[in-house]
């Protein structure tokens, strides 16, 4: 599972708080905990008036690359914001992200073509997000199509097919299970993402729906995630997971893993 740290984003009050105060302190913690913790990406999202959010942008990747080697994530909705930030990253990490609205693919795709930036590619248009299988399925062709424009190989995507809150579906996670699979059937390399704890809002003892929730996404085909390293709870299923998957020979990586201390235990 490859996993991309959630917990430097203005979005969060304690972050916003300490963007506003110029508190370093803070995010470089939040950056080493993450990447001890195990985060194969640390995602920097700066969620502050578009006016300020390439500088900011630029303070929280230098403070996360003064303590941490772990490659960025430039987490933006504004995509002149991330090519903007790419060159404070000292090496290629992950765009998060494009989708099919608007320009972001022509604005994006074009600067990280010829280079191993990593993408994220939401399952959305200028329409929204769509109701059914099919049509976010068409939306996920029109992305590989302008990939393939871009000689942007589909291991270097992360699709995300977009979950939304279980308390307002009408059949659980069936058709976000049903687009991951047919995703992964035709493009066997590709990744798929998601924020893992998107599915819980607004529910009672959320951790218990992301766990499982994380088991049924894995068992469908998803390979990354937009989480917090530092759950151990959430962790330990993953590595459990992965084990019972059979993508863990000899289960010696839950093994390593426990015996690291990254899940098993209260830190």
């Amino acid at each position: 599972m490859i996993i991309i740290g959630e917990k430097i984003n203005g979005a969060i009050p304690s972050v916003a708080k300490a963007i506003a105060e110029k508190d370093a302190d803070l995010i470089r913690n939040l950056a080493k905990i993450q990447a001890d913790a195990g985060a194969n990406f640390i995602d920097v999202c700066a969620s502050t008036d578009v006016s300020i959010e390439v500088e900011t942008l630029k303070w929280l990747i230098g403070l996360v690359q003064e303590v941490t080697d772990t490659p960025i994530a430039i987490d933006s909705p504004h995509a002149q914001a991330i090519v903007e930030a790419i060159p404070f990253c000292k090496q290629p990490g992950l765009i998060n992200s494009v989708s099919g609205e608007g320009d972001k693919i022509d604005v994006i795709f074009p600067v990280i073509a010829d280079t191993k930036w990593e993408c994220v590619a939401l399952l959305c248009d200028d329409s929204g997000i769509p109701k059914t299988a099919q049509k976010r399925l068409d939306v996920f062709a029109h992305i590989m199509k302008r990939a393939e424009e871009f000689k942007i190989a589909p291991s270097r995507l992360h699709i995300d097919p977009l979950v939304e809150m279980l308390c307002t579906s009408e059949d659980g996670i069936n058709m976000i299970v049903d687009v991951i699979k047919e995703i992964k059937a035709r493009y066997p390399e590709i990744h798929v993402t998601g924020g893992l704890s998107n599915v819980s809002f607004n529910l009672p003892a959320r951790r218990l729906v992301n766990q499982a929730f994380t088991v049924l996404m894995m068992s469908a085909g998803m390979d990354s995630g937009i989480l917090s390293p530092t759950n151990q709870d959430l962790m330990g299923m993953i590595y459990a997971t992965e084990a019972l998957l059979g993508k863990d020979e000899y289960c010696m990586e839950y093994i390593e893993a426990f015996r690291e201390g990254l899940f098993g235990q209260k830190k």
